[in-house]
């Protein structure tokens, strides 16, 4: 007789009863629904905002199925995307330009099952529909970016060694020219601490005296590295403000980046949103009528650069300091507000290098020149524009910075949600744009289950006419070995795409091959002429070995597929991985024990149906 361990029984009815729980939220599919999230930081989520909203589509004669309140907004479901479509357009009209009013998909999973942590699988774009972004960004706009801060380090330093020195940036390199080798020599130790990814050298000739730096060998890696990682961080920021559901956003290659946002088909309003590489500058204003006019008639003055300056509606030319005295990188938040006068403006909360260095500017101006002014440039897709340049007459401290300007109420809302969201380390182009509508996606759906259930049929009816009784076991740990995958993908969130249905069928492909070896192997017991009992338990125990050879060599293909592989392939590596530990599983232990259920208990057994 076979006899199958306590232990071994308990750890698969465990196993069995998990992978329903877990599998069974597919079942209940999605609904479409409207997300509704704030678009200001000083808006908080009420149970008033859901009443608002429900009372909006009432009132359009559309009818609300469902509806849920967190912390992160209102959700809305409908019975079909036509209502739902018409509900967002209404909602954005009623709730306005305060918050953000996105398309998504809601599962229709039951309470008692999300209280346990069940949730259905998270399909891709190609399965759920959406819009697929390939962006590259501009490395040298990086470099440049970071040696301009590099300058800007150097000034403050000698500013804080109140040593006067020209500082000349040229490409890749910096030139600082002293007065003196003393004012060198003071400088020098500070500049090397601050500026530890440039390499310094000081050379005195030609009653000269200078600093030429140049990037160290691995600071231009280590620049090219952390703008894609900036980047990423923004794009991330951006996403979640906009309200999608599961994007995506991940390096691809050295210098690009793809952006994912399943159910989503606006892709005017995406690349408007996350293509803008809006950052603040603070730079000093040259008063100078004479330089002004100089540089209107073409030779503008060393150190300076002409700009425009939004003034009641219009635009005049504006001198500043190419020195850029503050950037958008020491900003920690940036909202909505009214100035004085009740104008729409930005208010700006700086970290606290950022009060710092604002501090100690307005206080210089207001000691040495009452009344001088500063421009708060607003530097948008690689375009310069002054918004405001008010005048200094006092310190000001505590890192609250209020800019207005000809700022309109939606300009102030975008403004602030960029600004919030960090500023792009480098400006990006969209070099492959690709939409997935709703339809073509459940007809990938289709195709690819179509496919797989077909391959399991052809499969099943081979095993029936080849193996018999054996054959139906079988095709039943087969079943499970896939209910086992699904529930396993819903549980650890694992996003399926069409490369993904493709190994789920291929883990089929493995799963019943190591049920033939199984089978194979008794049929040689038998034939051996060992008795039936012996030639069961002979057979599970010579092909384990075999199985476990072949799944872990596999396995190792896959799990290299996951470490260096990107995308689609990185999606079925980790499909096809999960598929050889459940096929193990299920050819192993779970036929075991039908094989015990059908045949243990006989004491007299003289044939198998193999």
């Amino acid at each position: 007789m076979n006899r199958f361990p306590l232990w071994k029984k308990l750890l698969t009815a465990f196993v069995l009863l998990a992978g329903v729980l877990y599998a069974l939220p597919n079942l209940f599919g999605e609904a479409p629904a409207v997300q509704i999230a704030p678009n200001k930081a000083t808006i908080t989520v009420t149970p008033q905002l859901l009443d608002q909203a429900q009372a909006a589509v009432r009132k359009a004669g559309l009818t609300v199925t469902a509806s849920e309140l967190d912390q992160n907004g209102v959700k809305l479901r409908f019975a079909d995307t036509e209502t739902q479509l018409r509900a967002k357009d209404i909602l954005q009209k009623a709730l306005g330009d305060d918050y953000l009013v996105a398309l998504n998909l809601v599962p229709n999973t039951p309470n008692w099952l999300r209280d346990l942590g069940a949730n259905p699988m998270v399909l891709g774009l190609d399965l759920r529909g959406g819009v697929h972004f390939m962006l590259e960004l501009d490395m040298r706009a990086a470099e440049d970016k970071a040696m301009e801060g590099f300058a800007r380090d150097a000034r403050n330093v000698l500013r804080e060694k109140k040593v006067r020195a020209t500082v000349i940036r040229r490409a890749d390199r910096l030139t600082l020219k002293f007065r003196d080798e003393a004012s060198l020599d003071a400088s020098l130790p500070g500049l090397k601490a601050r500026l530890v990814s440039v390499s310094l050298q000081k050379q005195v000739a030609d009653g000269e005296f200078r600093v030429e730096g140049s990037l160290a060998p691995n600071a231009l890696t280590e620049i090219r590295k952390s703008a894609v990682e900036q980047n990423i961080a923004t794009l991330r920021k951006r996403v979640n403000a906009m309200g999608v559901a599961e994007p995506v956003v991940q390096q691809q290659g050295a210098d690009r980046i793809v952006v994912q946002l399943p159910g989503v088909q606006d892709t005017t309003k995406v690349k408007d949103i996350i293509g803008r590489t809006a950052t603040l500058e603070v730079r000093r204003v040259v008063d100078d009528p004479q330089a002004l006019s100089s540089a209107l008639s073409g030779a503008v003055p060393a150190g300076t650069v002409l700009m425009q300056e939004r003034f009641k509606g219009e635009t005049q030319p504006i001198l500043l300091r190419t020195e850029v005295e503050l950037t958008g990188e020491n900003i920690t938040n940036a909202q909505t507000s009214n100035d004085r006068d009740g104008r729409p403006a930005v208010s700006i909360n700086l970290d606290g290098e950022g009060a710092d260095i604002f501090k100690n500017l307005t206080r210089e101006l207001a000691l040495k020149a009452p009344g001088s002014r500063i421009a708060m440039v607003l530097v948008e897709n690689g375009k310069s524009e002054v918004v405001t340049a008010p005048s200094v007459k006092e310190e000001i401290g505590g890192g609250n910075v209020l800019i207005s300007g000809s700022f309109t109420t939606a300009e102030t809302i975008k403004t602030a949600l960029l600004l919030r969201s960090g500023s792009l380390a480098a400006p990006m182009k969209v070099v492959e744009e690709r939409t997935v509508g709703p339809s073509a996606g459940k007809e990938n759906i289709e195709r690819g289950f179509h496919s797989t259930w077909v391959g399991f049929a052809l499969v099943a009816v081979l095993m029936l006419v080849y193996y018999r009784v054996f054959g139906v076991i079988s095709i039943v740990s087969l079943a499970v070995n896939v209910f086992l995958l699904v529930s396993l993908l819903s549980l650890i969130h694992a996003t399926l795409t069409l490369p993904g249905i493709a190994a789920i069928a291929l883990a089929l492909g493995m799963a019943i091959d190591s049920n033939v070896l199984i089978n194979e192997r008794i049929r040689e017991e038998l034939r051996a002429g060992m008795s039936p009992q012996m030639a069961i338990s002979e057979g599970y125990k010579h092909a384990w070995a075999t199985i476990i050879d072949s799944n872990v060599t596999t396995l190792i293909v896959g799990l290299m597929l996951m470490i260096f592989g990107s995308g689609p392939v990185r999606g079925f590596a980790v499909v096809h991985c999960l598929g050889i530990l459940t096929s193990m599983f299920s050819a192993v232990l779970v036929s075991r024990g039908l094989v015990n259920l059908v045949y243990g208990g006989r004491k007299k057994l003289k044939t198998l149906s193999i």
